[in-house]
């Protein structure tokens, strides 16, 4: 990497490929993975680079091979596996990956972490988007040809950082990517190469004005100040990583794993590019959480599971109550959910439903006939102010 010292004043820079020796080029790893959108201007010499992307945003990763087509002819296949994941960057949350993202996946039914944008992709193929692995997916490339994967990023770094007074800095994520070239079963498991980078991920068009306000930071401090950070790359190259463990974050309906420390436990890789806590995978608890399990119950059972930050998440824990309308009118659902509070219809004034930005709609028949069969909300109340009714929330 050049650096350009004498220019810091100009926003954005090229990562200018070095001139390399026939010894040093023999030294470079079989590939590289760059991600195509600028860094941030606001870190520090000797730091690891920090990339802002937008929620949702297809962004492109080029891969590519650093060395002569005939030194893969050991490979035994035309074809190379690449895995994709999205995973954290702070120890703290590595520790409790599983937690974390279960939480994630339970107040967000149905979304992932991760997507491949298939369209905008070039010479990948049989990608794959596990049901069970939000955070991830996965791709067969030809190392040499074109390729490139488009990848979008759906969860923001503050969904894991606790609000208080407005909001806290959201947590550091990384893209990480393992290639692997098959063994003599044909599977892809034999590891060739890993790479990653730090990101943050925003809301839409917040990467952009934070990477606006990064600039216009270090344009108001003097050269002596600048000199102390590096330039702002117009791409993002990955570095050399130890490989993702092999056990993955499984999510399913099965009674979660449970993380403990160990001296018989796998490594999670080291240094700032990957996890690096040691942890042990135990075996799935036999304790059931019961629907009969009181508030008490479901406090104790979610301490002895290692889920003891979701502790005030359930603090009003109650089982599944289902609603069938054959009107389909707001004031059948008003009936019957007065039926589930045991209170009567009167008492209800209005049922709104929440949206995705936390607006309160105002459920209508049309809304009520265009439910989808078997929908799931979350009811909280919320008292009147003009009367001794209550307002219902649909969540």
């Amino acid at each position: 990497i050049v650096c350009f010292r004498d220019v810091l004043a100009l926003p954005i820079f090229k990562q200018e490929e070095p001139q390399l020796s026939p010894e040093n080029e023999a030294k470079l790893p079989p590939f590289q993975y760059v991600l195509c959108t600028a860094t941030s201007p606001a870190v520090k010499l000797h730091e690891e680079t920090l990339t802002y992307l937008n929620q949702g945003q297809s962004y492109e990763i080029r891969l590519l091979e650093n060395r002569k087509l005939g030194e893969f002819q050991d490979l035994n296949t035309k074809y190379v596996k690449s895995i994709i994941r999205v995973v954290f960057h702070d120890r703290r949350l590595q520790y409790t990956e599983h937690q974390q993202l279960e939480g994630w996946r339970w107040s967000r039914p149905g979304d992932r972490i991760l997507d491949i944008d298939i369209p905008l992709s070039v010479g990948i193929l049989d990608p794959r988007a596990s049901p069970t692995q939000l955070n991830t997916v996965e791709f067969l490339w030809d190392p040499s040809k074109r390729a490139s994967a488009f990848i979008q990023v759906h969860c923001i770094s503050t969904e894991f950082t606790p609000r208080k007074h407005g909001g806290e800095k959201g947590v550091p994520f990384r893209v990480q990517i393992d290639t692997f070239k098959q063994n003599e079963n044909g599977e892809y498991t034999e590891h060739l190469h890993s790479a990653s980078c730090q990101i943050k991920v925003f809301k839409p068009k917040g990467a952009d004005r934070k990477q606006k306000t990064d600039r216009e930071k270090m344009e108001k401090k003097t050269t002596q100040e600048k000199e102390k950070y590096q330039p702002s790359y117009e791409t993002t190259i990955l570095t050399e990583c130890s490989p993702w463990p092999d056990l993955p974050y499984q999510m399913n309906s099965a009674p979660s794993p449970s993380y403990n420390s160990s001296p018989n436990s796998f490594n999670l890789g080291d240094g700032n590019s990957s996890p690096t806590h040691q942890v042990e995978l135990l075996p799935p608890s036999n304790d059931h959480l019961l629907p009969s399990a009181s508030i008490q119950d479901a406090q104790q059972w979610l301490h002895r599971n290692r889920f003891s930050p979701f502790c005030r998440l359930f603090s009003s824990f109650s089982v599944y109550h289902a609603i069938f309308l054959e009107e389909l009118t707001t004031l059948e659902l008003m009936e019957k959910i007065a039926n589930l509070y045991s209170i009567s219809p009167q008492q209800i004034n209005r049922i709104y439903r929440q949206g995705p930005t936390g607006i309160h709609v105002l459920v209508s028949n049309e809304m009520v006939q265009n439910f989808q069969d078997e929908s799931c909300f979350v009811i909280s109340t919320l008292k009147a102010e003009s009367n001794d009714g209550y307002h219902i929330i649909l969540k």
